[in-house]
């Protein structure tokens, strides 16, 4: 029988970009990520996280009862896919997940029969929360009605960052959500005045609701010693309400100490929703359910003029699609349309344009230099106003090569070196050299630690920086005292 040649051809082996968790949970200590792995929705939930080699990896060892040669393993990798292979490893090394051995491969013991009860069920641990009694006497809140709360949460959280010292008065998140929008770097008071977004917050509106949230949360994190809270009772219940229900009430009486502490604040930045402060039953929201998912965190709002539609589970979905695809319009005469009605999206373009008129679906404004200037000054970088144009083009203008007007963007880069042609540094200016020879023997030193900004031979003198001023002025005493 023929047998049929195959031609060689280039394996491409996709990237799979790391969830933001995961650097954080491998800086741990193996003690700390046992006793996490302990909860099977801990375990489900950083599973989900993985990205697929890992998890193909994990779920080839999972049912095996003893360990697996190394060797064996390696013998299904084409040697296209060694690289990505070998750094699947490391992650579940680094995790804990994986025992680290070169000649064995086994999963951790107390990983291993989280996840096979997480996936078979049985068990009564409640790691995947208690739901509350029903009662006839009280109707839980609809899926619509949880989606709308989470919305206006978190659009109170992003509407204050972009308007707070502009001369508004947005809604206030709590003083809780306050703080950690400064801890993150987000927002700061200079001199004291009132909060306003900086740099690395303009670029955190420019990211998905996922990421913008998990962008707190690590923070949130990071805090947790500070508080005085455990970490792994934190890390337990979010992955607990990744794994619950939406639309289903959760009884708070399993809740640790730390876990009931943490219900005030997942309410104010709409994860959970709560009747009132002292219920004893809780209902998730899709902000919480959608932690270690891939599907959309927030419902999509009428921002865009889309028309809302519930499907028939109660979920708001938006009909036209129209948010994703963009609505903003920019001439080459540096004029913008925006169709939206959308707050949030009104008060972030009025960051770095000049307002014209608003219509009720429809806003006109201008890029000058004025603009873009304060924007400049509130810390906002020309490329991250070039990336916010970019990401919400309007489908129109994405017929366009290039997408944005090349004068514009040159335009908005010129108005920023405006602000950069000077640069201020501390240091020390040396000069009265005795001799030509001297300055240039001098300089080639300073030169040699990389610490002169500026000099001119003209007049034998040069600046140094603050930190190189010791060696400089210990190697002119010593070129000084030997003469």
């Amino acid at each position: 029988m023929p047998v049929q040649s195959l031609q060689k051809t280039d394996v491409i082996v996709p990237q799979h970009a790391p969830h933001p968790l995961l650097p954080f949970l491998q800086s741990q200590s193996q003690t700390t990520l046992t006793r996490l792995y302990q909860r099977p929705s801990s375990c489900l939930s950083i599973f989900r996280l993985l990205g697929p080699i890992e998890r193909q990896l994990i779920m080839n060892l999972l049912w095996l009862e003893s360990a697996l040669s190394a060797a064996t393993m390696s013998a299904w990798v084409l040697p296209e896919g060694k690289n990505a292979y070998d750094s699947a490893l490391a992650v579940m090394t680094g995790l804990h997940i994986a025992q680290n051995s070169a000649v064995k491969l086994a999963l951790n013991p107390t990983f291993k029969s989280s996840l096979r009860q997480a996936i078979t069920g049985g068990g009564n641990t409640g790691s995947f929360g208690v739901p509350a009694d029903n009662s006839a006497r009280r109707q839980s809140a609809n899926i619509e009605n949880l989606d709308a709360y989470a919305l206006e949460r978190w659009e109170t959280i992003l509407h204050y960052m972009v308007s707070s010292g502009q001369g508004q008065n947005p809604t206030k998140p709590s003083q809780g959500v306050l703080y950690l929008l400064q801890r993150s770097g987000l927002m700061n008071n200079a001199h004291g005045a009132a909060l306003q977004i900086t740099s690395s917050g303009f670029q955190f509106l420019l990211h998905s609701p996922h990421d913008q949230l998990w962008n707190l949360l690590l923070q949130y994190l990071h805090m947790a010693e500070e508080r005085q809270m455990d970490l792994v009772e934190v890390l337990s219940f979010l992955f607990m309400l990744s794994t619950m229900d939406l639309g289903r009430e959760y009884s708070t009486e399993p809740l640790s100490e730390t876990q009931k502490a943490m219900l005030e604040d997942l309410r104010d930045y709409g994860l959970v929703w709560q009747r009132k402060t002292s219920s004893k039953r809780f209902s998730p929201t899709r902000l919480a359910t959608t932690l270690t998912s891939s599907s959309p965190s927030l419902p999509s709002s009428h921002s865009t003029g889309g028309s809302r539609t519930a499907d028939s589970t109660g979920a708001v979905a938006l009909s036209s699609g129209t948010v994703q695809q963009g609505f903003i319009v920019l001439e080459t005469n540096y004029r913008i349309y925006a169709y939206t009605d959308n707050p949030l999206q009104t008060a972030v373009l009025n960051l770095f344009i000049t307002m014209k008129y608003r219509f009720p679906n429809l806003v006109v404004g201008m890029l000058t230099r004025e603009s873009v200037r304060k924007a400049l000054g509130n810390g906002i970088s020309a490329d991250q106003i070039i990336s916010y144009l970019t990401t919400h083009a309007h489908p129109q203008m994405r017929k366009n090569n290039p997408l944005l007007p090349v004068t514009v963007q040159d335009q908005i880069r010129l108005w920023e070196l405006e602000r950069n042609r000077l640069k201020s540094a501390e240091g020390y200016l040396y000069k009265d050299f005795a001799s030509q020879a001297d300055y240039e023997y001098v300089l080639a030193y300073a030169k040699q630690l990389d610490v002169v900004l500026w000099e001119n031979a003209a007049k034998r003198c040069f600046f140094g920086t603050l930190e190189g001023h010791a060696n400089v002025r210990g190697f002119i005493e010593r070129r000084t005292g030997s003469a």
